[in-house]
C-alpha cells in the first residue's frame, strides 16, 4: 500500500510504468516544469499542446531541454485545447492535463459530444490525494471541484469513484467515511440519512468497499474521539477515503490543509471520464502539478 506520494513515485519506477500525457495549452512554467519533472522520473512521455514560441521561451528561462517534450504548436489556446482533448479522445494519450487555459475551456471540450471524454451519460467528479502529515496515510477525497450538491445516485458513482482510485494506490479493501456534521442517526440532516444508506449499500456489496456513516470528520480519521466517543465501526479512525455531502464542505476541507497544515502535499484529477484528466489549478505549485501527474498515472486503467 502506497502511504505517500514519494513511494507512488518509487512504485511507479520500479514498476517501469510510462503512460502518454498530452498537456492541453501547456505553455506555463509549472506545467512546464511538473512535465520536465515526471518525464526525468520516468512515469510520463509528454506532449505539450500550445504556442511552440511560447514553450521554447519556457523552457529557456526554466534550463529544460524542450527536446524532452513533443510540441504540437497550435498558436490559440481554445484550438489548442480541442486539439489536446481530441488526440486523447483518439487513443494517442493516456492522461490529459490542463495547462494555463482556464477550466471552463478545459472541461467544456471534454464535455464535448462528438470528440469529448466523457461516456454517455457518464458521470463526471473530482478526486483529491492528501498526504498530510498528521495523518498515518494518504486520504482520498470528493468531490471538492465539479458537482455542486450530489443526490444519491451521484453518491453512488463518488464513492465507487473515489475507492477505485485508493485501489489503484495498492489499497485491497478501502474504508471509506460518508462524512456529515454528526456520527448520530439524525433525521433532520440528509447526510446522516445518505451517509447510513451508502454505508448498508457497502455491507451488502453494492459498493465495492468497507463503509460506515454517518460520520463526523473526527471520528472518521482521529482515533483517539473514537475512544472517546466509545464508538465502534470497522472504518472510523482509520479511514482511506472521505465521501462529503456537498462541494462546500469537500472544497473548506481541501483548501484548509492545503493552506493551514505544514507539510501537506496534494494532487486532484477528473474522473469519470475516458482517461483521467488532471485539473489543477492555474496557481498551483509545481510540486501539486507533479504529484497530479504520478496519482493519474497509476490509475489509468
Amino acid at each position: 500500500m502506497i502511504t505517500n506520494f514519494n513511494e507512488l513515485f518509487a512504485e511507479l519506477k520500479a514498476k517501469g510504468v510510462c503512460k502518454r500525457m498530452i498537456a492541453a495549452w501547456g505553455v506555463d512554467s509549472h506545467t512546464i516544469e511538473a512535465a520536465s519533472k515526471a518525464s526525468d522520473l520516468g512515469f510520463v512521455k509528454v506532449t505539450l499542446v500550445g504556442d511552440a514560441d511560447l514553450i521554447a521561451k519556457v523552457c529557456e528561462e526554466c534550463k529544460i531541454d524542450a527536446a524532452k517534450f513533443t510540441v504540437v504548436d497550435i498558436k490559440d489556446e481554445l484550438k489548442a485545447v480541442a486539439e489536446a482533448v481530441r488526440m486523447v479522445h483518439d487513443g494517442e494519450g493516456d492522461v490529459l492535463m490542463k495547462g494555463l487555459c482556464s477550466t471552463d475551456k478545459f472541461l467544456r471540450a471534454i464535455l464535448n459530444k462528438e470528440v469529448g471524454l466523457l461516456p454517455p451519460k457518464g458521470l463526471l467528479s473530482h478526486v483529491g490525494v492528501i498526504e498530510n502529515p498528521n495523518y498515518h496515510k494518504l486520504l482520498f477525497i470528493t468531490d471538492m471541484a465539479v458537482i455542486p450538491a450530489p443526490d444519491f445516485k451521484q453518491k453512488v458513482k463518488m464513492a465507487g469513484f473515489v475507492t477505485g482510485v485508493a485501489r489503484s494506490f495498492g489499497i485491497a479493501k478501502p474504508k471509506i467515511a460518508f462524512i456529515a456534521a454528526s456520527e448520530q442517526m439524525l433525521d433532520s440532516m440528509p447526510a446522516c440519512i445518505e451517509g447510513a444508506m451508502l454505508a448498508k449499500m457497502c455491507d451488502r456489496g453494492q459498493i465495492k468497499a468497507i463503509g460506515d456513516g454517518p460520520l463526523a470528520l473526527d471520528v472518521a480519521i482521529d482515533k483517539e474521539s473514537v475512544e472517546i466517543k466509545k464508538l465502534v465501526s470497522p472504518v472510523a479512525g482509520d479511514a482511506d477515503c472521505l465521501l462529503f455531502p456537498n462541494i462546500e464542505s469537500a472544497n473548506v476541507f481541501w483548501k484548509t490543509n492545503s493552506k493551514l497544515a505544514v507539510g501537506v502535499r496534494q494532487a486532484g484529477f477528473l474522473v469519470g471520464t475516458q482517461v483521467p484528466c488532471i485539473l489543477a489549478s492555474r496557481a498551483d505549485s509545481v510540486d501539486v502539478k507533479l504529484n497530479s501527474i504520478a496519482s493519474a498515472v497509476i490509475s489509468v486503467k
